[in-house]
């Protein structure tokens, strides 16, 4: 691997720093000459089924398909790095990336080659303030084409499959980890702040409300306002300011390679400054089927508890910022048909968190899963 000079001069993200070098028109021209040489070359890529669909829906998203092979080529040059991916076996997917087993001097790594979205432009810059307290460790960086070197963990066990008690004790223990305090670091501020996106939310959810034909009761869209206007900029009185990984749901928490939950790891942070309470609502709207069969709804306001508890969390704060954020989906997904299942999830999260759910909406054991549609979410 390169050490820290190297990449600086390269133009790269110094790991040590965080910080990118003033070369970047350079390394931008260098990695378009370096992706056209590798784009001849014509190495083969393979990418699951689902990754593919997902990608080929609009010219950006295939352009960027078609440039992974080279992609791939570049990194592995440039870090001197080894495929470890088993014949006829394909990478780790997420929604936004996929994740090569590589091998660097023997050791195994891994290397996630990211689609550009805004929300992990800033991946790298968390992962080195964490420096792997709580989240797996970033080894080097190349965010003009968002590609990160990463420790490798343990693919195949995350905390979606794991015992819930035991999700409950691991999620509550990385979050404790990764909430740090701001520091000095050039890195902050780059990062958005939650207060500020509320300010925001309390002009725009209106407004997606109206433009979208009123999708849901007008009492749940100002159960979000109030939210943003107690919790945004404006009206906050109170709380306290840490890194935020604001996609923090069970597939995100993953074991290392021969450790046990204890040492368990986020990955894939979508990071924001703020009030740590943001991070729960992904943890109520995943695992649907663990919601019981009998009263669901006393058992999500019981899972923003328990969760709360083994973080050290405020669970009105959490409940709050759950609604606003459920809220701000279901408008998003009330914007395109497709995605009526996901519509019913989020507004059957919210209303409840809000106290009045939502007749006609179907039991949480047959709503869909986030990330089983073909659309990102």
């Amino acid at each position: 691997m390169w050490g820290a000079n190297e990449v600086l001069r390269e133009g790269f993200v110094s790991v040590a720093t965080g910080r990118q070098a003033d070369r970047a028109p350079a390394m931008q021209w260098i990695v378009r000459r370096r992706v056209a040489d590798h784009m001849r070359a014509g190495l083969r890529v393979p990418i699951p089924a689902a990754f593919r669909h997902r990608y080929s829906r609009t010219a950006p998203h295939r352009a960027w398909l078609d440039s992974l092979p080279a992609l791939l080529s570049v990194a592995m040059d440039r870090w001197s790095l080894d495929l470890d991916l088993p014949r006829g076996a394909e990478p780790w997917s997420g929604h936004c990336a996929l994740v090569f087993p590589v091998l660097h001097n023997g050791i195994r790594t891994a290397l996630k080659i990211a689609y550009p979205y805004p929300e992990v432009l800033l991946e790298h810059h968390a992962l080195a303030l964490w420096d792997g307290l709580g989240a797996v460790r970033l080894l080097a960086a190349d965010p003009q084409s968002a590609t990160l070197l990463l420790e490798r963990l343990d693919g195949d066990r995350s905390l979606q499959e794991a015992p819930f008690p035991t999700a409950i004790e691991v999620w509550g223990s990385v979050v404790r980890r990764i909430s740090i305090e701001q520091g000095e670091r050039p890195e902050w501020a780059d990062f958005e702040h939650i207060a500020a996106r509320a300010e925001q939310w309390t002009d725009e959810l209106p407004a997606s409300w109206e433009d979208l034909g009123r999708p849901f009761p007008r009492w749940l869209l100002e159960a979000a306002l109030e939210v943003c206007q107690t919790r945004g900029a404006v009206g906050r009185r109170s709380g306290r300011d840490v890194l935020v990984h604001t996609d923090l749901h069970f597939r995100n928490i993953v074991a290392p390679l021969g450790d046990g939950w204890d040492k368990a790891l986020a990955i894939d942070p979508q990071p924001m400054i703020g009030e740590a309470e943001f991070a729960v609502a992904p943890v109520l709207w995943n695992r649907l089927q663990d919601y019981p069969a009998r009263n669901p709804e006393r058992a999500v306001l019981d899972r923003v508890t328990v969760f709360c508890a083994a973080a050290g969390l405020d669970a009105d704060r959490a409940r709050a910022w759950s609604i606003v954020r459920e809220v701000d989906n279901a408008l998003s997904y009330a914007a395109d048909p497709a995605l009526s299942s996901d519509l019913q999830r989020s507004l059957w999260v919210a209303s409840t968190l809000a106290g009045r759910a939502l007749p006609g909406l179907p039991h949480p054991h047959q709503l869909s899963a986030p990330g089983s549609s073909t659309a990102r979410r």
